[in-house]
């Protein structure tokens, strides 16, 4: 009896001290306001912070890879429905190259859209900000830029707008 009770108990400590460490946040859930970005504009010398954020608009952050076919359809989407999104800032990042940011841009031609911002985070501030896994990853804010809710994947635009109901 006392043999099994030390190997159950050993059992137990050794589970202990395997275990994943999954009580640590995020840094987005600690501190559920829009993270202080440094995000490169396409003009390549100016920066977009939170203090250019629309004051009065909820905003979408929205961290994508040009190359990205989720993320691509995922823009599309929201340009065919761009008339849904005219009351919401939409704030467009990347991690990757800054060509590849350039010629996105061009390629949906988002730059003719007032409400979407799309620059480049040359430090990977956002991917461990989030601890971003999939993408497109969608984070929404309310109008005082507190989080509403994030989501990694493509998300239909009824349900992405849904997301500012809340």
């Amino acid at each position: 009896m006392k043999k099994i009770f030390l190997s159950l108990l050993t059992l137990f400590f050794t589970s202990i001290a395997f275990a994943q460490n999954d009580s640590i946040q995020p840094p987005y859930k600690r501190f559920p306001s829009f993270p202080p970005v440094k995000l490169l504009l396409p003009d390549s010398t100016t920066y977009f912070t939170k203090a250019d954020l629309d004051k009065k608009k909820p905003t979408m952050l929205m961290l994508f890879n040009p190359q990205c076919e989720h993320c691509q359809h995922e823009t599309g989407e929201i340009i065919k429905n761009i008339d849904k999104f005219k009351d919401i800032q939409i704030v467009m990042a990347t991690s990757m190259l800054f060509d590849s940011m350039f010629t996105f841009r061009e390629k949906y031609k988002l730059a003719d859209y007032k409400n979407i911002v799309v620059a480049q985070d040359p430090n990977f501030f956002l991917v461990t900000y989030f601890m971003i896994r999939n993408l497109p990853f969608l984070a929404f804010y309310d109008k005082k830029k507190e989080l509403i809710s994030v989501f990694e994947g493509s998300l239909p635009i009824d349900k992405v707008l849904k997301e500012f109901e809340k």
